[in-house]
């Protein structure tokens, strides 16, 4: 049987990319997020949409993370591998103006939503025979460098990293590797303002570049092929002329 994996945020974007990436290196995928129709569009793109399950999911509610891994299961019997990528960022907003429902929908999703997906593949890749899996966390370049007017975004993906270490950490006993990928400039529906021109830390607008989101993917088949006795920690992938080292 091939490996399993369930991919958070999989109706469009990174997700998308990586659901298609990881489909064609063989795996059966658990395609899970909020949009039934994005869904069966990333399903429909697959190269073997035949051995994909849609899985209708929000990560910032316990128990729909509960069910999404409750299904796979039940379905496939095991996880082999999460890529834990759902997230949401805001516009960008002055910090003292930045609405506090907005924030909590920010830390919502990208914190505890990716929390509570570790936590139910640790519960399943202990128990499971044989024991371990690996866990890809999608932490965005963010996660070491802000850009202006995004603290909600910023704050969870430097909290992002903090998860990937201690679950490394305590998935050494169990066979569990965890490690992080840090995007920078993926062309996805999420970084289409880059093209218009985007604040930089020192004022000016500037266009930046962006690279072609099956990358992203081919970095995150990467990573998932090596076997558990290796991991990749920290990989960072970005458009290479962008600025982020350096960033005013």
């Amino acid at each position: 049987m091939s490996k399993v994996a369930v991919i958070s945020g999989a109706g469009s974007g990174v997700g998308r990319a990586v659901s298609m990436a990881l489909s064609s290196a063989g795996y059966t995928l658990a395609l899970a997020g909020r949009n039934l129709e994005t869904l069966q569009e990333t399903q429909n793109n697959l190269e073997y949409p035949n051995k994909a399950k849609v899985i209708v999911t929000d990560v910032s509610v316990h128990s729909s993370v509960e069910l999404l891994f409750q299904q796979t299961i039940q379905t496939w019997g095991r996880v082999d591998l999460l890529f834990n990528n759902a997230g949401i960022g805001t516009p960008p907003i002055p910090l003292e103006e930045l609405d506090i429902a907005l924030w909590h929908q920010v830390v919502n999703t990208n914190l505890n939503g990716m929390f509570y997906c570790l936590r139910e593949a640790f519960k399943y890749m202990k128990t499971q025979n044989p024991q371990g899996g690996r866990i890809i966390n999608n932490g965005s370049i963010s996660a070491t460098t802000p850009r202006p007017h995004s603290i909600a975004y910023t704050a969870t993906k430097h909290a992002v990293s903090g998860l990937t270490k201690s679950a490394a950490l305590d998935g050494r006993p169990y066979n569990i590797a965890v490690g992080q990928i840090d995007i920078g400039n993926a062309a996805t529906p999420m970084t289409k303002r880059m093209s218009q021109g985007v604040l930089q830390a020192n004022g000016t607008t500037q266009i930046e570049p962006v690279m072609d989101v099956s990358i992203v993917g081919s970095a995150v088949v990467y990573m998932a092929s090596l076997p558990l006795e290796a991991n990749v920690l920290f990989h960072t992938v970005m458009a290479t002329t962008m600025p982020f080292v350096g960033r005013g």
